[in-house]
């Protein structure tokens, strides 16, 4: 069998995507184009109201910013890539430029991780010590923390991009997925990934478990200290700072134990199906998650619902 290497000048990858649902392609680039739209409007006017209006200025909306730039970031990495493989016949992509979308769609997805665990240590700062908050969270620690959840997803991302292009590939170099998937380009070397997988798993420990497991715990004693305000009005208004990071949380987390978590089908019978899923659910990951969250933090926060109207009333 021929071996291609990620040094040759010429041979790239061919994205399989959607081949054999050419319906669905059609369809899927309606919806993906307009989400996309979406996504950039809605995450970048939460970036400018964060910047211009000075009652954000706080630690939770300076990280609600870095979410929606970073959710800007990584559907840029990939989006534009999937609407061009639904028009084009041949959907091919270079050694260089899968690379690049690989590194920056895991460095992106490893930043959000840390980052939404950032928000929830905000959050149980402002809830179970107010008194100690601004000491707690002055600029330079928050901007720390997000700095911080750059540089760990980055390295990461650098981390198993090195590993994964070193690798010999085999065959016609078909990756059966929309994008450089690292999970399905795994699928396509010649040699034992081990180390690889080894890696993996230990990142996804890192990136899923232990924030899971933090921001767990950080709600309880989150939601033990709401229970102890004595006036209703007062638990309501303590949750409802909350109540729009913990929708995001189990949105995104919920996405990625599915997309990774999820047992594989032996039933033979059962293979398309659960290829066409294994291609939408990171599909829905990577934009219906980053649409939701701009929608989500409007809709459940009363500062950010004003800012943009002050936003619009200027215009």
């Amino acid at each position: 069998m021929e071996k291609a290497n990620w040094s040759s000048p010429v041979v790239g990858f061919i994205l399989l995507g959607l081949s054999g649902h050419p319906r669905l392609e059609k369809t899927l680039f309606v919806l993906i184009l307009l989400m996309y739209l979406v996504i950039l409007l809605g995450n970048g006017v939460l970036i400018l109201v964060t910047i211009l209006d000075s009652r954000l200025h706080t630690p939770m909306y300076f990280f609600l910013g870095n979410l929606s730039f970073l959710d800007i970031c990584y559907t840029t990495s990939s989006i534009p890539l999937i609407l061009d493989s639904f028009l084009s016949p041949r959907k091919t992509i270079s050694f260089s430029g899968c690379a690049v979308q690989m590194f920056l769609s895991f460095a992106m997805a490893g930043t959000e991780c840390v980052l939404l665990g950032m928000m929830a240590f905000d959050r149980y700062v402002a809830i179970c010590n107010p008194l100690r908050y601004p000491v707690v969270m002055s600029r330079s620690v928050y901007v720390s923390m997000a700095v911080s959840s750059w540089t760990i997803g980055g390295a990461a991302s650098v981390v198993h991009t090195s590993l994964t292009i070193q690798l010999p590939f085999c065959g016609d170099n078909v990756i059966n997925h929309f994008t450089c998937e690292i999970l399905a380009i795994l699928k396509l070397a010649c040699i034992d990934i081990t180390i690889n997988m080894i890696s993996m798993g230990v990142t996804n420990v890192i990136f899923l478990v232990v924030p899971v497991l933090f921001i767990s715990v950080s709600y309880i004693f989150i939601i033990a200290t709401i229970l102890r305000i004595p006036s209703t009005e007062g638990r309501k208004k303590a949750f409802s700072t909350c109540s729009a990071h913990l929708t995001v949380v189990v949105i995104f987390y919920g996405t990625l134990f599915v997309m990774y978590g999820k047992p594989k089908s032996k039933d033979p019978q059962g293979e398309d199906k659960e290829d066409l899923s294994d291609k939408l659910i990171p599909l829905f990951y990577g934009v219906v998650t980053p649409m939701l969250n701009p929608i989500i933090y409007s809709l459940r926060n009363k500062d950010v619902k004003a800012a943009v109207k002050n936003l619009v009333a200027q215009k």
